[in-house]
């Protein structure tokens, strides 16, 4: 921990894994985003922005600006998954191995608790269907006990997005409560939440 009980960031290095389909999956590290390219940002971005014009899966109302995108996605630390087997971030060629989605990690409370951490998962449209966000979810409890976390909160997935519920259950993550009325979703009305938690210090399914 540093003097302000942040969790300090530790040398990540890239996992590679597999997709169920047998392709080969990278997940780059990125501690901040002046790692990152401008083309990468953007990719992001993007993505997030239509995640929050889709209406059902994020709470915000509004696409955000470029420094609204960093203060809130790109604040900590980033993992990043691309296909093939690639060595590292400075190699990556986003023409070559494509982009398939990316997770933040950061504290999900300040000082005295901040060793429990969040996550926002980001997967584009023509990519779903591929088992990544389970994949990078699997990762994501490798992950950020590596960085130092202890705990991870999950404060809202509504009940409503049936596949990411599925995922944390699938994982072993614990319902740890319920939120009424989390959110007005775009085409859905008022729809609960779930919290879910993790402790990193349990064997990972």
């Amino acid at each position: 921990m540093s003097k302000d009980n942040t969790p300090e960031l530790k040398v990540i290095e890239p996992i590679h894994d597999k997709l169920p389909d047998g392709k080969d999956v990278t997940i780059l590290p990125y501690n901040s985003y002046k790692e990152a390219s401008e083309r990468l940002l953007c990719r992001i971005e993007g993505v997030m922005n239509d995640v929050i014009e889709e209406g059902t899966e994020y709470p915000q109302l509004e696409k955000l600006d470029r420094q609204g995108f960093l203060d809130y996605y790109f604040s900590n630390f980033v993992a990043v998954m691309v296909e093939g087997n690639v060595q590292s971030k400075e190699t990556w060629d986003m023409d070559k191995n494509q982009f398939l989605g990316c997770f933040y990690i950061k504290p999900n409370y300040v000082g005295r608790a901040s060793h429990i951490c969040n996550a926002g998962f980001l997967v584009p449209k023509e990519s779903r269907g591929r088992k990544i966000g389970k994949t990078m979810g699997r990762n994501y409890i490798k992950m950020a006990p590596k960085l130092g976390y202890d705990y991870s909160v999950f404060n809202l997935v509504f009940k409503s997005n049936v596949a990411s519920v599925k995922i944390w259950d699938d994982l072993g993550f614990d319902r740890i409560g319920l939120v009424p009325r989390a959110a007005d979703l775009k085409g859905l009305g008022y729809v609960d939440a779930i919290v879910f938690g993790y402790s990193f210090n349990k064997p990972s399914n």
